[in-house]
């Protein structure tokens, strides 16, 4: 598995994240959770309701707001680490009065999707499309899942600036994405070819420096 996946397997970065490790994303712009959860709400009225993929989920923060929310019927906390899903699971018994019932924990690597075809009404992926070791596949199988009209939306980095057109800054892109296993798009519009590519419509974003939420949906039949 590429070192961006590994790390996040390992007990002591799965107790850091949720304290002190996701904070330190404020400065590549993103807002914080409770934020990025209102944010993401806008994006899925129209799936209200209905079954929700928290992917890639790590310590469950979201998984957590989704299911207080009652905005959905159930909440499925999906990550590749076991280490990861036993910190969701132990803030999920610290919160008294959770709806656990609505809650359910799943280990899955994200390129194989243990779920049928349209089944899934939306899929949330917070701060980890970058970690995903090929984000096409990921987000190939995520349309698969998703019913007709059911929404995506995931939060990034976009590395752009003046000079990401010149040729030796997309090689040294490609050579760490090889190192690490990490993607970085480098403009909107490589955001929005992914998501056209695997099948997906009405892509939209929205940006503070760095940081990007990014939405698109599954055709309807």
């Amino acid at each position: 598995m590429p070192l961006a996946t590994e790390l996040f397997r390992t007990p002591v970065v799965s107790f850091l994240y949720e304290r002190g490790w996701r904070q330190n994303f404020v400065f590549g712009g993103f807002p914080g959770p409770e934020k990025e959860f209102d944010m993401a709400k806008n994006y899925l009225k129209r799936v209200l309701g209905g079954k929700i993929v928290d992917a890639s989920c790590g310590s469950g923060m979201f998984t957590r707001l989704f299911a207080k929310s009652g905005l959905f019927s159930q909440v499925i906390a999906l990550d590749y680490s076991e280490n990861m899903l036993r910190q969701c699971y132990e803030f999920i018994e610290q919160e008294e009065n959770f709806p656990k019932e609505k809650v359910t924990l799943v280990r899955a690597d994200i390129s194989r999707l243990p779920f049928e075809s349209s089944s899934i009404d939306a899929v949330h992926a917070g701060a980890a499309l970058h970690c995903w070791p090929s984000p096409s596949t990921a987000v190939a199988e995520i349309s698969r899942v998703l019913r007709p009209g059911g929404v995506f939306v995931a939060t990034t980095y976009i590395v752009d600036g003046p000079f990401t057109f010149l040729p030796f800054v997309n090689t040294f892109r490609q050579n760490m994405m090889g190192i690490a296993g990490s993607y970085f798009a480098v403009s909107e519009r490589e955001l929005e070819d992914l998501c056209r590519t695997c099948g997906l419509v009405g892509f939209t974003c929205m940006r503070n420096g760095p940081f990007v939420m990014i939405s698109a949906r599954k055709r309807s039949s």
